[in-house]
């Protein structure tokens, strides 16, 4: 039987593959055998394509736990400021990214610091009158969580003079009347994201419910494929969508039936307050997995927004705002019920909470759903856990929680500042923010992702910011997990997390054929991000990606 691809002279390692491994072989999108060169030769035929890696590492396929595909496309041809600081080089940036995109239409630029024009001025209409007076244009914080827009994009918006958001979000008004241009929370920032060709069809809030037209919905899958491609790019064979609604899980089943995903999905239910546990019946509606490519079976929660905004919700006083802990998305009681409902048709649950208020409410509620339901192998998710109680620490491995936690988050890493998020947060709780040293010491499960497109998606520069994280004070305590820690989190963990540890995340005969070639060394991650690179993607016995 021979193979349909064969790769040799690669290195491996022991935590994924049997000692004295240097191949691999690969038949009907399975591994099908691994050995030394001279085994796996003698399972070539003559259709066998036959790779020399080079004495390139061979890997399981990483498995990014936490990114938002269609956001993340739609990001593909946005400016990218995330490396941009002042307002020269700002303006510099933008007037030739208006050069290169003629017209009216609004521009965007994302991964935006909240100090990019120092550190005494977030950004506002004013300045970014100043960048472009007569096109809308809108910078997407980095964070996800809040945007800022001119004069223009305010007026056409409809939000110059406020709106009425409800709870949780706020255009932020200015001592004139009129808004300052910063957009905090998804319903402000969705304001504008409405005025690009999207219509917001990409926001982690979109809810459907619009026609859409077989033009538009066709644009919307070319974005979430080349997204997959980039994945591919980045050694990234599998994908778990933290956003997901019933037109996206359309939008990748098309994709996914046409052979067309070059990388595994993972979907949850997004639901909000208003949802209720009714709501969780929605998931429904997506119909069923495409066996192999794309998955539901889960639904996503917001808890809490982040600590730039001050929407993080704390146990404990904001230092610069007595008496101010900000407040749930969701109030107990009700967060309870969707978590029990969810629970006990045996859906997986996964909650953003940044504040340690947030990772306590949700694991309070995750806690009421085994005392209702009784105990199972749920691996209910907790996403970020930017800050946690030292108290709350110790629940989450008697609940099986899992950790989704992103290495490019914390501030001072992946060329993010260090404030203003570390004075807002406070000092008190810099001991426990971002533990992943401390998770791991306790046995809690823990799978590693980006939030792309808040983060760098490479899995490789994520280990990097991983193993030469800084403390930020002296007194404080060293969160770095090893190489081979940071390795499992993207793969054996990012399989457990996804409940499919008995397909992927191992190189192993019978399990799927997601691998990845890594040139380089991975050990000098520890020293610079360029040590090591992607050579090869193979997803499903599939090349996905070739190093040209």
């Amino acid at each position: 039987m021979p193979a349909d691809l064969v790769i040799r002279n690669a290195r491996t390692r022991a935590l994924f593959a049997p000692a004295g491994s240097s191949a691999i072989a690969i038949k009907d999108g399975r591994i099908l055998a691994l050995g030394d060169d001279a085994a796996m030769r003698a399972l070539s035929g003559p259709a066998t394509q036959v790779i020399d890696a080079k004495g390139a590492e061979l890997l399981p396929g990483f498995i990014e736990s936490h990114l938002h595909l269609f956001t993340g496309g739609a990001t593909l041809s946005m400016l990218n400021l995330g490396p941009v600081f002042g307002f020269d080089a700002v303006k510099t940036a933008f007037d030739s990214f208006i050069r290169a995109n003629p017209g009216q239409g609004i521009l965007f630029g994302y991964a935006v610091n909240y100090t990019i024009f120092g550190e005494d001025r977030r950004p506002d209409r004013h300045i970014l009158d100043a960048i472009c007076t007569d096109r809308p244009i809108c910078l997407m914080a980095t964070d996800l969580h809040c945007a800022w827009a001119n004069t223009r994009a305010l007026e056409l918006a409809g939000v110059l003079h406020g709106a009425d958001l409800g709870p949780g979000s706020e255009v932020v008004m200015g001592p004139d009347g009129l808004a300052t241009g910063e957009l905090r929370e998804f319903a402000a920032m969705n304001r504008v994201k409405m005025l690009s060709p999207l219509r917001g069809r990409d926001g982690l809030d979109y809810r459907g419910g619009d026609a859409v037209s077989d033009a538009d919905r066709a644009h919307d899958r070319a974005l979430i494929r080349k997204a997959g491609e980039y994945c591919a790019r980045h050694g990234i064979t599998s994908a778990v969508n933290m956003d997901g609604n019933e037109y996206q899980a359309g939008l990748m089943r098309d994709l996914a039936l046409a052979g067309q995903m070059p990388v595994r999905v993972s979907l949850p239910l997004r639901l909000e307050e208003i949802d209720g546990p009714e709501g969780v019946a929605r998931i429904d509606d997506f119909g069923p997995d495409v066996p192999g490519w794309l998955r539901f079976g889960r639904i996503k929660l917001f808890m809490d927004g982040v600590y730039d905004t001050w929407t993080a919700l704390t146990v404990s006083d904001y230092p610069d705002r007595p008496g101010f802990r900000s407040a749930p998305l969701i109030a107990p009681e009700k967060f309870d019920a969707i978590c029990i409902e969810a629970d006990r048709r045996g859906l997986q649950i996964a909650t953003h909470a940044v504040g340690d208020g947030a990772v306590r409410a949700t694991i309070d509620g995750y806690a009421a759903a085994a005392r209702a339901n009784g105990p199972r192998d749920a691996r209910h998710r907790i996403e970020h856990i930017d800050t946690i109680t030292r108290a709350d620490l110790e629940r989450l491995q008697p609940l099986g929680i899992t950790a989704s936690m992103q290495p490019v988050h914390p501030p001072g890493s992946a060329g993010l500042p260090l404030e203003p998020t570390t004075t807002i947060m406070g000092r008190d709780r810099w001991p426990t923010a971002f533990p992943w040293r401390m998770i791991l010491d306790r046995g809690v499960a823990l799978a590693f992702g980006t939030d792309w497109p808040v983060s760098p998606i490479s899995p490789l520069y994520a280990i990097h910011c991983a193993l030469t994280r800084t403390p930020w004070a002296a007194d404080m305590p060293d969160q770095r997990p090893k190489l081979e820690e940071c390795l499992s989190a993207y793969t054996t963990g990012g399989a457990y997390a996804d409940f499919a540890e008995t397909r992927r995340g191992r190189l192993e005969v019978g399990l799927d054929a997601d691998l990845v070639l890594i040139a380089g060394a991975l050990e000098g991650l520890a020293h610079a991000p360029d040590a090591a690179r992607i050579a090869l993607t193979v997803c499903g016995g599939r090349i996905t990606h070739m190093e040209a």
